[in-house]
């Protein structure tokens, strides 16, 4: 029997993301409460910046994670789709963002209409890599950044 993966459901892969294996756990915490794929958050509990933890074996590999809203401002009328919220690089495996460099500081979401999916990205880099921080969060597009 297949398992039907939230991230198609909810049309992450598709609006966000193109098709991909994953390689790595991610592991993203708001005040002490684990967040999986479709589960739902009030604004007050986004608020403060989230723990998020790395996984794989080899210190060498290097991540960066993206953090957008593809509903931005309304689901039903996402014109600022994908607002970023969230930009940090060169995350060793096994650590967590703290090690990383924070390119765009985490902004805390905001909804004000509607149900939005805020989205975490974890790509592996190649290696150190130079990324400037986009000059405006709204609009951005994971897949051209991928």
């Amino acid at each position: 029997m297949s398992r039907i993966d939230p991230l198609v459901v909810g049309s992450v892969i598709g609006d966000v993301l193109d098709p991909f294996t994953r390689s790595v756990d991610l592991r993203v915490v708001y005040n002490n409460r684990e967040v999986s794929n479709a589960c739902v958050l009030k604004p007050s509990q986004v608020v403060k910046q989230p723990r998020v933890q790395i996984g794989g074996d080899d210190l060498r590999n290097l991540y960066t994670l993206v953090m957008v809203d593809p509903d931005a401002p309304s689901p039903s009328n996402p014109n600022l789709r994908e607002y970023l919220h969230w930009l940090v690089t060169d995350i060793p495996a096994t650590t967590d963002t703290n090690f990383g460099n924070e390119v765009l500081c985490y902004e805390s979401p905001q909804p004000s209409l509607g149900f939005h999916r805020f989205v975490f990205v974890l790509f592996r880099q190649l290696g150190r890599e130079t990324v400037y921080a986009p000059g405006w969060r709204q609009n951005f597009n994971t897949k051209d950044f991928a």
